[in-house]
């Protein structure tokens, strides 16, 4: 049986005028039409593609080479396309936009606006629907992490405190206001740190490396940069956040220790608006 939502890996079994048939198990012949076809894709009978399976607007199963920017059991950030009397339309990639039902949909949006959802197949219909009510697929297993390590992190929605943030499409993690040091909105992905486990369960996240390994990688890059730059940067403990953040994608914080550091080890020679190789 093919999955309806993600890519498969189907066999070619014959060739028409208007595409393939590809075997989708228990549920028959599949079409490839022919406008989803790569000039350069392996077409013979037998040969094996990589394709996404969905429903079409007559809800039958069709494939297709494109390739949408989520599938089910994903999340993602989307723009919305159109909103009408059926629902609001995501833009996801396809040339059929995808559907987040009113009753999904958590908060007021317009043509435009770009929304963070969960996708997943409706188990009565089996069409691929979106739904902007992320609790329900968060957090649902055991978090098993360790401080310092690199996490995926989709940034979901502010907060008081800081941004709430998905983890490796798992969990719930939270941004402190004092580790954004950098721009974010809503649908950024970045690489992110497991900062503390706290005996909630709750997690808190960096969006830099974490202890004595990051200080280490952070020190050995500032004198990368300098050896790159014939001994001189102009950047020192005065500059601002942005700047610092623009090289070496670090808080203002975190630079100064470093440079403090190295300055201790008579590495370097800290200077009003630069450093430079002691």
């Amino acid at each position: 049986m093919a999955l309806i939502g993600r890519f498969n890996s189907l066999q070619v079994v014959k060739h028409t005028n208007f595409g393939l048939y590809l075997d989708g198990g228990a549920d028959g012949e599949i079409l490839l039409p022919n406008r989803y076809i790569p000039k350069d894709t392996p077409s013979d009978v037998d040969e094996w593609l990589n394709v996404f399976i969905y429903l079409d607007s007559d809800d039958k199963l069709i494939a297709t080479t494109e390739k949408p920017k989520v599938q089910v059991g994903e999340f993602a950030s989307l723009k919305v396309l159109e909103i009408n009397s059926i629902g609001i339309f995501l833009d996801w990639g396809l040339s059929k936009d995808l559907l987040l039902p009113y009753s999904e949909e958590k908060h007021p949006l317009q043509a435009g606006d770009y929304c963070v959802v969960h996708v997943y197949l409706d188990k009565h219909t089996r069409r691929i629907t979106a739904t902007a009510r992320l609790d329900r697929y968060l957090d649902n297993v055991p978090a098993n992490y360790k401080s310092g390590q690199m996490v995926d992190l989709l940034v979901a929605e502010p907060t008081d405190m800081g941004f709430k943030a998905i983890i490796n499409n798992q969990h719930w993690g939270l941004i402190h206001k004092n580790e954004v040091f950098k721009f974010l909105r809503i649908g950024m992905q970045e690489k992110g740190f497991i900062k503390e486990v706290r005996a909630d369960g709750k997690l808190s996240l960096s969006l830099q490396p974490i202890g004595r390994e990051g200080a280490d990688a952070l020190h050995e890059k500032i004198l990368s940069q300098l050896r790159e730059q014939d001994g001189v940067l102009m950047l020192s403990d005065k500059s601002t956040p942005q700047a610092i953040s623009a090289l070496f994608g670090v808080s203002k914080g975190n630079f100064k220790k470093a440079i403090g550091a190295l300055y201790k080890q008579g590495l370097i020679v800290i200077e009003t608006d630069r450093i430079t190789l002691a």
